[in-house]
């Protein structure tokens, strides 16, 4: 076994993701294990898993039950090639899943990550409705900020600007963007209630400029993560359902942060009370013990347009090598029990509002609180320089990417960006625990402050 400093010399021959290597390779952090909420590199010392993984490993590290499940489906049989046959644990694990999804989203899509859901649930989208009479319909709105995956298409419906997206263009076409929800910065300078809900009736507007006619669905996250962890308001749903089905738009939720538990429901659908036409999901379906995505689709898209004899020619032309992997589903399946056997939804919900309640006081009392958002398990602190006037600090001070290096330093991993920090640790988390999270976090952010 190779020394924790032949493994640091080593690393410079993997690419990680988002990540300036050079940077990283002069300092980098190798995780040896993992159990429960805590990471330990190869010197033994621990870290603060606060935002499980990225919004992953919602059952926690080390999880006894899902690394049996995985062993017993091993010896089974770990691999069965979807072009022709499937595994009777995926068959077993999609009708699981298929009655936590809301509504008729009964048909189950199994994928290997969240870039694999949104492209299978554009292609999907785009298939449907030329196969339905509406061959025209073929462009996707989503919003600025949202983030729906790496590959081209997925990329292309991500509402990003900078390096992160801009580098990979030109895009597809057929992608269109409004403004985001966001009511602590409303793109429109409104004021909640006021506002009469101006972001979700731009959606209406579009399709109405943009032609009823050409607009296939509408794609967005629940909760914008790259946003800013921003919660709409509770009329903005209900209005996006609404204007979608009367346009014959449908209506794919972004689920992969937001699913299997995070934000106190199974989905977020069930937290905002609003069924969509497609879900897609990943991330926290197998807490990270194997690659696992997948997208629910409401059943009348698919056997009105997909279900027929072979010589039509209209099944879905689309498919993945490792799509409904067994070893994956054995995985999914026995999250599942752990979630229900724990009530891992009640401990997150009830994780989250004690972060968010601490937040919301201690971060005042720095005099740089702008808001806490978020639902469940899923915080999202703002950072202003002036909490009167709701002034950012300046943007080359990059106030929260500052705070992230003490906060490793003090062996605490969350998501931080130049002006918000989300945490979103797993399920699991005791509320002694998610107090140790704040108390890293609160100190940091005083540190960096009497640093000025």
């Amino acid at each position: 076994m190779a020394s924790t400093d032949e493994l640091k010399e080593a690393v410079h021959h993997i690419i990680l993701d988002l990540r300036q290597m050079k940077s990283f390779c002069a300092d980098p952090l190798i995780i040896e294990r993992a159990r429960g909420i805590y990471l330990y590199d190869g010197d033994g010392r621990r870290y603060i898993d606060g935002i499980s993984g990225i919004f992953v490993v919602n059952i926690g590290h080390g999880n006894e039950t899902v690394i049996e499940a995985i062993r017993r489906q091993q010896e089974r049989v770990s691999f069965v090639a979807p072009l022709h046959a499937v595994a009777d644990i995926s068959v077993r694990y999609a009708q699981r899943l298929a009655a936590l999804t809301p509504g008729e989203l009964n048909t189950i899509k199994l994928l290997c990550g969240g870039s694999e859901a949104t492209e299978t649930a554009t292609k999907f989208v785009r298939q449907y409705h030329r196969q339905s009479g509406n061959p025209g319909k073929y462009k996707f709105i989503s919003v600025y900020k949202g983030f729906h995956g790496a590959t081209l298409g997925a990329m292309s419906a991500s509402g990003l600007g900078g390096p992160r997206k801009s580098v990979f263009g030109p895009f597809l076409e057929g992608y269109v963007h409004i403004p985001p929800t966001h009511c602590f910065r409303c793109p429109y300078g409104l004021a909640y209630p006021g506002c009469d809900c101006l972001c979700a009736r731009m959606l209406e507007y579009t399709i109405e400029r943009e032609g009823a006619d050409s607009v296939a669905a509408f794609m967005i996250e629940p909760i914008s993560n790259t946003g800013g962890i921003a919660v709409p308001p509770p009329e903005y749903y209900p209005l996006i359902r609404d204007i979608c089905s009367r346009h014959n738009v449908l209506l794919i939720f972004d689920e992969i942060i937001t699913g299997m538990g995070r934000t106190g429901n199974w989905f977020a659908a069930g937290t905002f009370g609003t069924t969509p036409d497609l879900l897609c999901m990943g991330k926290g379906m197998s807490s990270g013990y194997a690659p696992l995505a997948g997208v629910a689709i409401r059943d009348d898209l698919f056997y009105s347009a997909f279900w027929g004899e072979d010589d039509a020619n209209i099944h879905f032309a689309h498919g993945h090598t490792y799509a409904g992997n067994p070893i994956s589903a054995a995985a999914g399946l026995a999250v599942i029990e752990v979630i229900e056997k724990e009530n891992l939804l009640a401990n997150g919900q009830r994780t989250g509002q004690h972060i968010a309640e601490r937040l919301r006081k201690e971060v005042a009392e720095l005099g740089i609180l702008g808001e806490v958002r978020g639902k469940g398990c899923l915080v999202g602190v703002e950072f202003v320089a002036d909490m009167a006037t709701h002034r950012p600090f300046p943007a080359e001070y990059k106030f929260g990417k500052r705070v992230e290096r003490r906060l490793l330093a003090a062996g605490l991993i969350l998501r931080c960006d130049p002006d918000w920090i989300a945490l979103a640790p797993p399920l699991i988390t005791t509320l002694a625990q998610a107090d140790e999270m704040v108390d890293l976090l609160v100190s940091c952010l005083r540190d960096e402050l009497r640093s000025q």
